[in-house]
């Protein structure tokens, strides 16, 4: 029943054209979502969905709002016509509140550090869909200036922010602002390459996801004893991350090259380099996690891989699905 509402939320969220029904997508999936983080009882894990639904119920009190101001100016509650400027910045702010770009990012380490993998998993690809969709509906009223804003301030804080962790789950959840920012910077310009990002985005922090779901890592230390049990997982592993720090020739690299093109083609010089910068931050925490990974020998373990493997129970297609085409569609440019 919750993964059906979660989907429907969502999906109801794409086929509106009207606020109201976009506002009802939204909770629904809040709600749905909220007894799937707290179904293991953890005081961290309710800790967590108590932020997240504050959060989540405040955007979704600030869309209504912003909403009804607007129909109430223009007489229509119609998308695609959000005219007055202080409905736009208030629905923008909702908005951005509910993805978790900076600076309204605060809550979303704290909530996926709460949270089981999986769970995690789908608060960072799924829930981000039905926001970005209403943002990309609604971009062409926004000032381009707080736009470029908050992508730039979510590139710099999502790398800034990840440099100090030890904990993964804080670490992807920077990665995942840092990425919301690289698609709203584009968004006015180019809003194909925002869903590009999006996509290539989804694929990459799900193979991180369901890696460290693999391998039940949730600290740095972990990854480094992982070798020694799964030595062709911890390759891929190695790969997956540089991929989501955006290296040629893997698909992390794809939406970053053509969204610094579009930011040059729109003579936007600074913005690029200040952009390529950030995205330098966000490579340093992939790779030390690379290095963790692949070229430290963890003091615990043996010092040649163990003769024995446990079985594992879980399912690895998905897992290998995510993984494939987090290294291999570069191509497709």
């Amino acid at each position: 029943t919750l993964l059906s509402s979660l989907g429907l939320g969502t999906t109801l969220t794409f086929a509106s054209s009207h606020w109201l029904l976009a506002w009802m997508g939204l909770e629904i999936n809040t709600l749905a979502i909220i007894p799937l983080m707290a179904q293991h009882h953890h005081p961290r894990a309710v800790e967590a969905t108590t932020k997240y639904f504050l959060t989540q119920a405040t955007a979704a009190a600030m869309i209504l709002f912003a909403s009804t101001t607007n129909a109430w100016i223009t007489g229509v509650w119609d998308m695609n016509n959000v005219s007055s400027p202080v409905a736009s910045t208030m629905i923008i702010a909702a908005l951005a509140l509910k993805i978790g770009l900076a600076p309204m990012h605060f809550w979303m380490p704290e909530v996926l550090q709460g949270l089981d993998l999986l769970t995690g998993l789908v608060l960072s690809t799924w829930q981000k869909l039905a926001p970005l969709a209403l943002i990309i509906q609604t971009a062409q009223a926004i000032d381009p200036l707080l736009l470029t804003a908050l992508g730039l301030m979510s590139t710099l804080i999502g790398g800034w922010g990840g440099l100090n962790q030890t904990q993964l789950r804080k670490i992807l959840a920077y990665s995942s602002i840092a990425h919301m920012g690289w698609m709203i910077i584009v968004l006015q310009y180019a809003p194909q390459l925002t869903l590009l990002a999006l996509l290539t985005y989804i694929f990459m922090t799900s193979a991180a996801f369901l890696t460290l779901k693999a391998s039940s890592a949730t600290k740095i230390g972990t990854l480094t004893t992982v070798w020694s049990k799964s030595p062709i997982l911890t390759t891929t592993t190695a790969l997956v991350l540089l991929s989501l720090g955006g290296l040629p020739p893997l698909t992390g690299f794809v939406p970053k090259w053509l969204i610094l093109q579009e930011l040059a083609k729109q003579s936007l010089p600074l913005v690029a380099t200040v952009m390529a910068l950030a995205a330098l931050l966000s490579l340093y925490f992939y790779l030390r996690l690379c290095y963790a990974m692949t070229l430290t020998i963890s003091p615990n373990t043996t010092t040649s891989t163990t003769p024995w493997r446990v079985q594992t129970t879980q399912a690895s297609f998905p897992l290998a699905l995510a993984t494939v085409m987090a290294l291999g569609l570069l191509p497709m440019t």
